[in-house]
């Protein structure tokens, strides 16, 4: 009997525990708009109606045959994969940088702030801000649009900055404001407002609705993905599709039927090896072109470079060497920075400093910007070398010299050296003239 009343306690301590906090769902407006859009037709996915193939892929190609091209069928093309990843991880192995700007031409880096430690360290418990910021990043290069859950507490600061899976959120509207439907990574479903979600968004012709490049290119990325089919087909030595004449001296239909049968699976079996055992007067004809026919090595190039083309990545970072030699291997450098990281990074930064930032913090001149340098890894010559330049230039101390070599400050070396053609007076005073000679 002594034991009871604590069991109760436990239970009354158990059950009174608060529920986790849910946003209320979004109802002003939905109805009216959905009332002046006007009845909506119900498709199926055995015969879908129009608008079913618009949803993503941009509309069904002329050419029925052609595969549609969604974001799991573009992804197995290995130069899309490439230029996603490459995309993708050469933003997310930079560092993100919050500056705030202090005049026309200074900008000074914030450190104490929640999103450098979010972008930087840790986005959500126990993620790190690197895969964080790939998966954000990847999701926005396939799918054109990219999402994560930004949430602040009671005094404005954020909290995480937790990646949500872009086929899993949905937005809303309600006038000019917008709204997500979406399950966070405590599987608590949410509805969220704009100053909450940060929303990646490319090719955006309303301001709002991503659009993926492969979505706009969908045809010519399922003339790739038909070409990769083929290529499959004629690698794996199985005639996919072919005609057989077969003489007529079976005993009865079932017999005929059971040897074709036969053929038809040793064509299709990949264990059959694509032999099969046929009578003296049958014949097989095959309906596919070979690859010498198609061309299929030379499309399956040009199907490379159009996509390559697609997301603005230089051939030669698509292992595409051919377009790419050492004497220009810098200049190839240059032009993915500027025409490719620049491009995709310069959205990134914008879009984050929206989701992340304050509508104050950012009237202050707080924005982000990716620390490209980190990707020059020059040698321990060239590195040196252009150090001393710096400090005899004079352009830096020796001490900024040896942190960026990260050595311990000397005593001394916080002084600018003169130029060449300069002489320092280490002993004059401030506030005093020195007598000429």
């Amino acid at each position: 009997m002594i034991g009871l009343p604590f069991l109760t306690r436990g239970r009354k301590a158990e059950t009174s525990r608060p529920d986790p906090r849910r946003e209320p769902p979004v109802t002003a407006g939905m109805t009216s708009a959905m009332a002046a859009a006007g009845p909506v037709e119900p498709s199926g996915t055995r015969h879908p109606a129009s608008w079913f193939g618009d949803l993503w892929a941009g509309g069904q190609s002329r050419v029925r045959s052609l595969p549609v091209v969604t974001p799991l069928a573009a992804q197995r093309h290995a130069t899309v994969f490439a230029c996603c990843n490459v995309i993708a991880g050469d933003l997310a192995k930079v560092p993100l940088r919050l500056y705030q700007r202090m005049g026309p031409s200074r900008a000074e880096p914030v450190v104490e702030h929640a999103a450098t430690y979010l972008l930087n360290t840790e986005s959500a418990p126990g993620v790190a801000a690197r895969l964080a910021r790939f998966a954000l990043v990847y999701a926005f290069a396939l799918r054109g649009r990219g999402y994560a859950y930004a949430p602040r507490d009671g005094a404005g600061e954020l909290t995480l900055l937790d990646v949500i899976r872009p086929d899993l959120c949905a937005e809303l509207r309600d006038g000019r404001a917008r709204f997500y439907a979406f399950e966070d990574g405590a599987g608590i479903q949410r509805r969220a407002p704009s100053r909450a979600m940060v929303h990646l968004r490319y090719m955006a012709e309303d301001g709002w609705t991503g659009r993926s490049p492969l979505q706009v290119a969908a045809e010519s990325v399922g003339l790739a993905l038909a070409g990769q089919e083929a290529a499959a087909r004629a690698a794996s030595g199985v005639q996919m599709r072919a005609v057989l004449k077969m003489e007529d001296v079976y005993e009865d239909d079932e017999a005929w039927h059971r040897n074709a049968r036969r053929v038809r699976n040793a064509l299709t079996d990949p264990e059959a090896n694509g032999i099969p055992i046929i009578g003296a007067t049958d014949d097989i004809k095959s309906l596919d072109l070979s690859a010498a026919d198609q061309q299929l090595l030379e499309s399956r190039k040009f199907d490379r470079e159009q996509i390559a083309a697609i997301y603005r990545v230089p051939p030669s970072k698509l292992q595409m060497l051919e377009h790419g030699v050492k004497a220009n291997g810098q200049q190839q450098a240059i032009d993915y920075k500027t025409d490719c990281l620049l491009h995709w990074g310069g959205f990134v930064e914008a879009q984050l400093a929206l989701g992340v930032l304050t509508e104050a913090e950012r009237r202050a001149g707080l924005f982000f910007r990716h620390d490209y340098d980190a990707l020059m890894q020059a040698t321990t010559k060239e590195r040196y070398d252009a150090l001393k330049a710096a400090v005899g230039g004079p352009f830096l101390t020796a001490n900024e010299a040896r942190a960026e070599d990260g050595r311990a400050p000397v005593e001394g070396g916080d002084r600018l050296n003169p130029a060449p053609n300069m002489t320092r007076d280490d002993d004059s005073k401030t506030g005093t003239e020195e007598d000429e000679d």
